[in-house]
């Protein structure tokens, strides 16, 4: 169960299969200099129960998609415009950081449930496509989940997990 209710069959209509927008640049004027605009099943009913959806990712010069995983999908990224350097980590105990640079018209697979990211290495703006293998991929992004956490994580506990002194989750956790 993805958690959407299905629709009553008599009351479908075209919109519910439609999405308009896709070809409108994000703003990328935040602190990681980009935008995801997803294409999922809140935004498309009709997805559904058929396990795909997708994003638009624009990304500023320098810009990241900050570090995520998608606990419920596979990714395949397109590179519309621009070089991106994108990567992942293996699993443990391996934890293996594989990456690599794409340029317009490359293809990138980030496994499911696997730790990722990219960023724009030039000077212009890029732009990616990225297909999910689930409606509700979900996404959780590692610092705004272990530092921006309600209620915070104890400080004790991060600073001994990081391996850093407590000033330092407390200076994460205020930027979270």
């Amino acid at each position: 169960m993805n958690g959407m209710a299905c629709k009553n069959p008599a009351m479908v209509q075209a919109s519910d299969f439609a999405f308009r927008g896709l070809h409108i640049p994000g703003n990328t004027s935040n602190a990681l200099g980009s935008r995801v605009t997803p294409v999922a099943v809140t935004q498309i009913p009709g997805l559904n129960t058929l396990g795909i959806s997708m994003v638009r990712i624009d990304y500023a010069p320098w810009g990241i998609n900050s570090l995520h995983t998608h606990p419920r999908a596979t990714e395949i990224l397109t590179v519309i415009e621009g070089s991106l350097e994108v990567g992942f980590v293996t699993s443990n105990p391996e934890n293996r950081h594989i990456t690599k640079i794409l340029k317009k018209g490359d293809v990138f697979i980030f496994p499911v449930g696997l730790i990722h990211y990219q960023r724009n290495i030039g000077y212009g703006n890029a732009v990616a496509i990225a297909a999910l293998s689930s409606q509700n991929p979900g996404v959780i992004t590692i610092a705004n989940t272990i530092f921006g956490s309600k209620p915070d994580i104890s400080t004790d506990l991060l600073a001994k997990a990081f391996q850093v002194d407590k000033s330092v989750v407390w200076q994460l956790q205020a930027k979270f």
